[in-house]
């Protein structure tokens, strides 16, 4: 097995994330040509509930199993390292299951009452097979990642999007002459065939991985390690699982019923099902996407400091915390913001390009602002579930939950509002729970970020906002798209000679993610 360091386990799932980032929308971009903004909408109508059922399955077993082997790796105890694991996996499995009865059972009487388009059932039933393969797939996930070794992850990641790519436009497109309902469904069949290549990737990695010769003799003297019971380990499973579970259920519950609250309050403002439906789908298939997509990094950062913070926190070493907490946060922020200029200054033609939607660019705009603070959210999390503190984060989750449901109601199911004023809602929730989360873990490890990074980064964001506005509307090149993308090249490019004259990216930091991309492409 491979363990690999903090910053090189990060560039393994960031070059994972960013490949399937860049995959993931290929079918983004081409199934809303085939099955339009109204067929997105039954198709993400259903996702809410998916993740409902997720997190109450899998919320937090693959963060605590992550913990649990990487304290259990550093005492050297690998008989509690696989004991944790069969534990988690049973655990998950049984829920998996017990979930996935339960959803087909009562699919109908759901769709029926929960939503206010019943064609959501078809899409709805072909997601319930997805629960026991996450539930698997997610302990398996966790494993590794304790393990610090982050290319599992990497690998399984990368398969599910490639065969989703291909299996999601082949089923919708095959399904269409059907009807809306049964595209959707299609569609969602698709996500289904790429959950069963991932979780069979890492199955077949996990198999390997035990019979290699490194692995092999050190499990099988489980006699000879310090070995805690199965119910202390369960119980210490439990202890770290629930909070964050808890905490994520809120944040996937009130995304359940955000989207039960915009459709309903859509409805209230005047607009007929089929317009809600599609204005959701635009919202939730399109706008949040692309403001996403830079998070390869956030997610990648997340992952890895779990298992890095837990680490340093058994050995008591404040020093180690204190920088990769800064790191990861610094690199958040230098990678974000250009990504977040560029989404504001360019939203019309992004959605037009994308799309051929630039009617939302709107809603692309509204949110940009909001951008940074999403990538921010996911290391400071990961901060608090490493430390121990999921309760906090658990908290903080609630408290910009219920803002965001309360602003909901009250904006969009005024006339003048509409879905605008749900894009609202979402956005003061992203920065809410984000200022909560920073204060969190300033008042728990007394942590300071370098006050002139965020000037630093101010100046870079006006200079590439104002060269990519300049390019944009030059009329030196006829052609729409070359202009988008050289405006986009622009940006960047003065971004980072920006970063650099400011020294907020060092010439040697520059030159180590080179080299790091060079060691990561052999």
């Amino acid at each position: 097995m491979t363990k690999q360091s903090f910053i090189k386990g990060t560039m393994i799932l960031l070059a994972a994330g960013i490949i399937n980032r860049i995959l993931g929308f290929i079918p983004r971009m081409t199934l809303p040509r085939v099955i339009g903004p109204e067929g997105i909408g039954l198709y993400q109508m259903g996702w809410p509930f998916l993740i409902v059922i997720l997190t109450i399955v899998t919320g937090g077993i693959p963060v605590a199993v992550a913990k649990l082997v990487a304290a259990a790796e550093a005492e050297g105890n690998e008989a509690r390292v696989k004991s944790i694991f069969r534990i988690a996996l049973a655990v998950a499995t049984v829920l998996g299951l017990f979930f996935t009865g339960v959803i087909y059972i009562g699919a109908r009487w759901i769709t029926d009452h929960l939503f206010t388009d019943p064609r959501v059932y078809y899409t709805f039933l072909c997601m319930t097979p997805i629960v026991p393969l996450v539930a698997v797939s997610s302990v398996l996930r966790g494993y590794f990642q304790g393990r610090q070794n982050m290319i599992p992850t990497a690998v399984s990641q990368v398969m599910e999007t490639l065969v989703r790519i291909v299996a999601v436009l082949a089923f919708a497109y095959a399904m269409l002459p059907y009807g809306l309902a049964y595209a959707a469904a299609g569609a969602m069949a698709g996500v289904l065939a790429g959950e069963i290549c991932a979780t069979l990737v890492l199955v077949f990695l996990y198999k390997r991985e035990r019979l290699t010769p490194e692995r092999g003799p050190i499990l099988a003297q489980i006699g000879t390690t310090r070995r805690l019971s199965r119910m202390a380990n369960l119980k210490q499973l439990l202890k770290l699982a629930l909070p964050v579970t808890g905490s994520k259920l809120i944040g996937s519950g009130s995304y359940f019923l955000e989207s039960i609250l915009i459709v309903q309050s859509l409805a209230l403002a005047g607009l007929a099902t089929t317009v809600a439906t599609a204005q959701y789908g635009a919202l939730q298939g399109m706008i949040i996407p692309v403001l996403m997509l830079p998070g390869a990094l956030t997610y990648s950062l997340a992952v890895s400091l779990v298992p890095s913070l837990s680490e340093a926190a058994a050995r008591g070493d404040m020093k180690t915390i204190h920088m990769r907490l800064r790191q990861s946060l610094k690199l958040a922020l230098v990678t974000g913001a250009p990504f977040a200029v560029l989404m504001y200054v360019l939203a019309e033609p992004i959605c037009a390009y994308m799309y051929a939607q630039p009617g939302i660019a709107s809603m692309l705009r509204m949110m940009a602002p909001a951008a940074l603070f999403i990538y921010f959210q996911a290391p400071l999390q990961a901060a608090l579930q490493a430390l121990d503190k999921p309760g906090a984060a658990l908290v903080n989750t609630l408290i910009g939950s219920a803002v965001k449901l309360s602003l909901i109601y009250v904006l969009a199911s005024r006339p003048e509002f509409g879905i605008l004023g749900a894009i609202v809602a979402i956005t003061v929730n992203i920065m809410l729970v984000t200022i909560l989360h920073g204060h969190s873990v300033v008042k728990l490890l007394k942590f300071r970020m370098v006050s002139s990074d965020f000037l630093k980064v101010g100046v870079c964001m006006a200079g590439t906002g104002w060269a990519s506005t300049v390019v944009m509307h030059s009329s030196w090149i006829d052609d729409g798209l070359l202009r988008f993308l050289a405006s986009c090249c622009t940006g960047m490019t003065l971004y980072v000679l920006l970063a650099l004259v400011t020294r907020l990216i060092e010439r040697d930091d520059l030159f180590r993610m080179i080299w790091l991309g060079k060691r990561f492409v052999k």
